[in-house]
C-alpha cells in the first residue's frame, strides 16, 4: 500500500514537472497564460455582475427588511442549482456563440453567498447602534452607509470572498462550451489521456483559488477599521 502511495506521489511530481517545464505550455493560444487570462475574464466578468446585483439587493433588504423572506429563501434555493445542468440549458437555449452559457451559471452561483451575507450583516448590526444614528440625526441612506454598511463589512467581504472562490473553481465547465479557461486542460488532457494536462490544470485553479482567498485577505486588513475587526 505505501509503496503504491509512494509511486502514486511520484508519477504526480512528475506529471507536474513535464506539464509546467514543457515550453509548448507558455505560449500560444493554448498557452498557461492566455487559458489563464481567459479564465479571469469569465470569472471576474461574472462576479462583478453577481455582485451588482446581489450588494444593492443585500443592502436594502437588510436596511428595511422588506421582503426578506423572500430573498433569503430565494437565494438559498439558488444554491441547489445545479451548474452544469444550467450550462447545458443555457446553452440549448440560446446556444455557444457568446459567453453567456458560461456566465449564467456562475452569475447563479454567486449571487446567493453574497446576497445572504449582506443581508445577515445589516440586519445583525446592534439595534441600539441604529438608534443611536437616527438619534444623531442621520436619515435613510446615512444610517446605511456611514453607521450600517462600517459594522457590517467584514460579513459583506465574507460573502463576495466566498463567491469569488466558487466562480474561480467553476469556471472550468466553460471549456465543456469550447470557452476556453484553465478547464481546457482539464478536459482536453481527460480526452487525450494526457494526465498530466489534467493534474497541472487542476494545480493552476487551485493556486488561483488560494490567490483569490489571499487578496481578499488583504482587502479585509484594510479596507475593515481595526476595531470592527477586534469585535469580529
Amino acid at each position: 500500500m505505501a509503496d503504491a502511495v509512494g509511486a502514486g506521489e511520484e508519477g504526480g511530481v512528475n506529471w507536474l514537472v513535464e506539464f509546467f517545464g514543457d515550453p509548448e505550455h507558455w505560449s500560444g493560444p493554448a498557452g498557461i497564460p492566455a487559458r489563464l487570462l481567459q479564465h479571469l475574464e469569465f470569472s471576474v466578468l461574472a462576479f462583478l455582475i453577481a455582485a451588482v446585483i446581489a450588494v444593492p439587493l443585500g443592502l436594502w433588504v437588510g436596511h428595511t427588511g422588506r421582503g426578506a423572506l423572500l430573498v433569503v429563501t430565494s437565494a438559498n434555493a439558488a444554491r441547489a442549482l445545479p451548474t452544469l445542468g444550467l450550462l447545458v440549458l443555457v446553452v440549448l437555449l440560446i446556444g455557444v456563440g457568446t459567453v453567456w452559457p458560461v456566465l449564467v451559471p456562475l452569475i447563479a452561483l454567486a449571487v446567493p453567498p453574497i446576497l445572504v451575507n449582506t443581508y445577515e450583516g445589516i440586519r445583525g448590526v446592534d439595534a441600539d447602534l441604529r438608534d443611536a444614528a437616527y438619534g444623531m440625526g442621520l436619515r435613510g441612506r446615512q444610517v446605511l452607509f456611514r453607521a450600517l454598511v462600517p459594522v457590517a463589512l467584514p460579513l459583506i467581504l465574507l460573502g463576495l470572498r466566498l463567491a469569488a472562490i466558487q466562480v474561480v473553481a467553476t469556471a472550468t465547465v466553460a471549456a465543456y462550451v469550447g470557452l476556453g479557461g484553465l478547464g481546457r486542460f482539464i478536459i482536453d488532457g481527460l480526452a487525450t489521456k494526457d494526465y498530466g494536462s489534467v493534474f497541472g490544470g487542476a494545480v493552476l485553479v487551485v493556486l488561483l483559488a488560494l490567490a483569490v482567498q489571499w487578496a481578499f485577505t488583504l482587502v479585509h486588513r484594510v479596507v475593515v477599521s481595526p476595531g470592527v475587526r477586534q469585535v469580529r
